[in-house]
């Protein structure tokens, strides 16, 4: 009897998943005050863009423990000069992704020396000094840390990008401009000492934030240009016979459009990858930074640096695709519990969405640690909730992007992707709102002009998957849902819940499972108030997709 007893329970629980029980009990506990509805239409006849695999991509830093903003120092030893890379969390962090692309760079970038045989003697590190750029002295970075370095790299499955510096052998006149050519002795002693040691790196960056107006001093286009040639001639050079080599990437600075036309134009036969940088919600002292993070239509505003940048480079001769180089959404370091907190999430998962529609190939997050915009904690390394939304972006989102709008309350933010392993497609979902739950509706309509109100949403699904080529359903009648929300509601909360559970690090270091809840597929996508929903939906089989 206790067997049958057993055999019955196990069906209603099985039962209970594949109609959604769980998922619409989450919903229960976290829903609150109006809900409405509203339809996001995907037209899957083809793709508007695609992305890298490993689109993800997050930033280490050169700043010392003593970097301080607004009277905060919250870089602790997270430089690339002193961080614990012996940390099980850090390297747990990393193999997560398998990989994840770590650009090493950052403003003071451009005052450190690579030591060599001539630099042995005066290999010093950074030291705070008022009177100089950026508020500190040169700094050297020594081979024995480098070799530490792409061992970590290489346990981790990280895929690097190095920042040089650009400013070496140049001076800096009274107005910020950088003169004369760049020297190379030195970056070239390094790339040949990488090559030579058989470290892999993915591509050489030139400089950072020098372009337009410059960040601590700028350098001209067509200078820059010249100095750019120069990387690639060393490059061809040094990985002579080498089947792979590493991309050329420059300019790693804020879009001025005319100085990234003229670059572009002078130096499009020696680059590969475009590098801007994004800081559009100010400085991290602001205190209207979750206002702005909050509000759709400054959001929406933010969409012009990704299409600025990809109407230059189609304008132009070059075949070089666009990236993200570093974004830490506010500058000077962003501010506790905004730019580490769960509300970031919004702003982050939102750019990449809108970056990723544009062609935009990777986005760099300021930083993996260091600051107050890491996706891990400073001084204990536990990621901060945007290390998981990170995560699940990149498991679930794949190459290929789907031209997606929303019809309905304009606090929705809708993206979608065809899926990046299995079968269909990929919804990521952003509500805004403080008090309504949206119920979404999916539609597969190709004509914008033609849509459905969410009451007529299943007959047109029913319609649509007898039409060959336009919508075909696998014959899984469920759906994946991974619903993200604060601890106890607070959007400055370090906590994230997937599912209504705290995703929290084991003892061991180990980063925790994302598993997500099973929702029958004919179901709306309930997302609650403040929260954010990726929706795995293996039914939906798009001809973009094949």
């Amino acid at each position: 009897m206790g067997t049958l007893y057993s055999f019955l329970g196990w069906s209603i629980w099985v039962y209970m998943i594949i109609h959604g029980y769980f998922s619409k009990y989450f919903h229960s506990k976290t829903a609150s005050g109006n809900v409405t509805e509203g339809t996001v239409f995907i037209n899957g006849t083809v793709s508007i863009a695609s992305i890298d695999d490993d689109f993800i991509c997050a930033t280490l830093d050169w700043w010392p423990p003593d970097k301080c903003d607004y009277g905060t120092c919250s870089w602790g030893r997270a430089s690339l000069l002193n961080l614990d890379l012996n940390n099980k969390i850090l390297l747990n962090a990393l193999k997560a992704f398998s990989p994840l692309k770590i650009r090493l760079g950052g403003s003071l970038q451009d005052k450190v020396v690579y030591e060599s045989n001539e630099t042995r003697q005066h290999c010093t590190q950074f030291v705070k000094n008022s009177s100089e750029m950026f508020g500190f002295s040169q700094g050297c970075l020594p081979m024995s840390r480098w070799d530490d370095l792409n061992i970590f790299f290489k346990t981790a499955r990280a895929v690097v990008i190095f920042g040089l510096n650009a400013l070496s052998g140049k001076t800096i006149d009274p107005h910020g401009f950088a003169i004369g050519a760049w020297n190379s002795t030195n970056a070239e002693s390094l790339i040949q000492y990488t090559a030579d040691k058989g470290y892999t790196i993915h591509g050489w960056e030139l400089g950072n934030e020098l372009s337009g107006s410059g960040v601590g001093a700028r350098i001209s286009a067509d200078q820059y240009a010249s100095d750019v040639i120069s990387l690639r001639n060393i490059v061809q050079n040094v990985y002579k016979g080498f089947e792979v080599k590493p991309l050329v990437i420059a300019p790693g600075g804020f879009l001025d459009k005319d100085w990234y036309k003229e670059f572009i134009h002078r130096a499009s036969k020696s680059l590969q990858v475009v590098t801007q940088h994004i800081y559009n919600l100010g400085a991290g002292i602001d205190d209207h930074l979750v206002e702005k993070i909050l509000d759709p239509l400054y959001l929406d505003q933010g969409s012009h640096f990704f299409k600025d940048l990809q109407s230059i480079i189609k304008s132009s001769a070059s075949s070089a695709t666009a990236w993200v180089g570093e974004a830490g959404g506010a500058y000077n370091s962003g501010r506790d519990l905004v730019t580490n907190g769960f509300v970031f999430s919004f702003w982050y998962l939102d750019q990449l969405g809108m970056a990723a529609s544009y062609g935009t190939r990777t986005y760099c997050r300021q930083t993996l640690i260091g600051g107050n915009y890491g996706l891990l904690n400073t001084k204990t390394f536990v990621p901060n909730p945007d290390y998981y939304s990170a995560l699940l972006w990149h498991r679930l989102m794949g190459a290929k992007v789907l031209s997606t709008t929303f019809s309905g309350t304009k606090n929705i933010r809708a993206y979608a992707h065809c899926s990046k392993i299995s079968k269909g497609i990929t919804l990521l979902l952003i509500n805004l709102s403080s008090n309504t739950t949206v119920q979404v509706h999916v539609s597969m309509e190709n004509a914008p002009g033609n849509r459905t109100s969410p009451q007529e949403h299943r007959k047109e699904m029913t319609k649509l998957s007898s039409i060959h080529g336009n919508f075909e359903s696998n014959g899984d009648h469920t759906r994946e849902e991974y619903h993200l929300t604060a601890k106890d509601g607070n959007l400055h909360s370090q906590t994230m819940l997937l599912n209504g559970k705290t995703l929290s690090v084991k003892s061991s270091g180990n980063i925790p499972l994302l598993e997500p809840v099973y929702v029958t597929s004919s179901a709306p996508i309930s997302v609650a108030p403040f929260s954010i929903l990726f929706a795995h939906i293996p039914t939906i089989n798009l001809p973009a997709c094949n």
